[in-house]
């Protein structure tokens, strides 16, 4: 799963002012009136009054620093779901409550895709420790069951990032055929 999104941007969107290395800079991912994903980078003391127009996939605050001129942009323009992890985990990131189910779920699905490897749990039991497989930094998600009301609840954030559900045409059967292929009809292929 990618996204093609900007990268930290070096003015605040809301007033323009140029942010200064050490600035605490809120970021926020939104699908956009227009439907597009966007990024939109403020000061901390600007976020108070701040409302993005559109859906708020999510939001976290960082430390403002500079790009570096042989920094590959290019690489950086690519979010996908172990960036959008490893952004929204970072310790040096303000903890935001309403990313925690969309944490919990990208650990799990990057543990599946072996990226991550769960390393325990805290002494209190209340986070679940993961290992980064490239950096081999470790990270704290807070625990949580992953029930069918866990994945209802974040579904809405899950279809910004890979879109709504496909909705099935009234035509479309739900078992499997039972006639050979090849007496299936020209243009009706199925698989």
């Amino acid at each position: 799963m990618e996204l093609s999104l900007q990268p930290l941007a070096p003015k605040s969107r809301l007033t323009n002012q140029p942010f200064a290395e050490g600035d605490r800079v809120v970021s926020y991912l939104v699908r956009s009136l227009t439907n597009e994903v966007e990024r939109h980078d403020v000061l901390l003391a600007e976020d108070v009054g701040y409302r993005p127009e559109g859906f708020v996939f999510c939001r976290w605050v960082q430390l403002f620093r500079p790009r570096l001129i042989e920094e590959n942009h290019e690489r950086a323009l690519k979010l996908s779901a172990e960036s959008l992890f490893l952004t929204l985990a970072d310790p040096a990131n303000e903890p935001d409550p309403a990313n925690t189910p969309l944490l919990q779920f990208l650990a799990l699905m990057l543990e599946r895709k072996r990226l991550l490897r769960p390393r325990g749990v805290t002494p209190d039991g209340a986070r679940n420790l993961f290992e980064h497989g490239k950096t081999h930094q470790m990270y704290e998600i807070p625990a949580g069951e992953l029930t069918p009301e866990f994945f209802v609840k974040i579904q809405e954030q899950l279809g910004v990032l890979v879109g709504p559900p496909k909705k099935t045409t009234a035509g479309a059967r739900s078992e499997p055929s039972t006639s050979p292929p090849a007496a299936a009809a020209p243009g009706n292929v199925e698989s």
